[in-house]
């Protein structure tokens, strides 16, 4: 467990072990049942894949009920709300950024189908692929942004999902430059 020398002693947790991530820490605060993408994140293999698939699906399921305008204050409401979520999760598992936290790959994942479809299957499986590759191989500038906010608090409850905002502008580059010169 690391805390930011930066971070007050207010804004980070009792000392002590952490916690493990379960269903039963899910379901003891409804900010854990959002920042765990629901269960999602419970996977023990590639809970960041799992969250990001969760995100795919409940995209397609929404897409048809709402219209571009409500998905757009979804996706923005999710960041606001996921915010919460992701530092109290993050707090309440006294790690600043936990592996279950899966919201961030969920409402990042919602804005490239977002802002990129219409998109047939390959597209999205193509715009799935380079996602994950940003989010878990951090190049460039996904690995910088990763570095700016760490820690516990609202700083470190941001830091979390704004790598994945950087992953998901990356992803949506590749795709507008795939479609430029396709």
């Amino acid at each position: 467990m690391t805390f930011d020398s930066a971070t007050p002693a207010a804004a980070a947790p009792a000392m002590g072990a952490p916690r493990r991530a379960s269903a039963a820490f899910m379901l003891s605060h409804p900010a854990h049942a959002i920042a765990l993408g629901f269960g999602s994140g419970l996977s023990p293999i590639a809970p960041g894949t799992v969250g990001t698939l969760w995100g795919w699906m409940s995209f397609l399921v929404l897409k048809p009920w709402l219209s571009a305008a409500q998905m757009g204050l979804l996706i923005a409401g999710g960041a606001l709300v996921g915010w919460w979520a992701c530092t109290t999760t993050a707090r309440n598992l006294r790690v600043a950024d936990p592996g279950a936290i899966v919201w961030d790959e969920i409402v990042a994942f919602w804005l490239v189908l977002w802002l990129a479809m219409p998109m047939g299957l390959w597209g999205q499986i193509v715009a799935f692929a380079l996602f994950r590759f940003f989010d878990a191989a951090k190049p460039g500038p996904v690995g910088w942004a990763d570095s700016l906010f760490k820690g516990f608090g609202w700083r470190g409850g941001w830091g979390i999902l704004f790598d994945d905002f950087v992953a998901a502008f990356c992803t949506l580059l590749v795709i507008a430059l795939w479609r430029f010169f396709a």
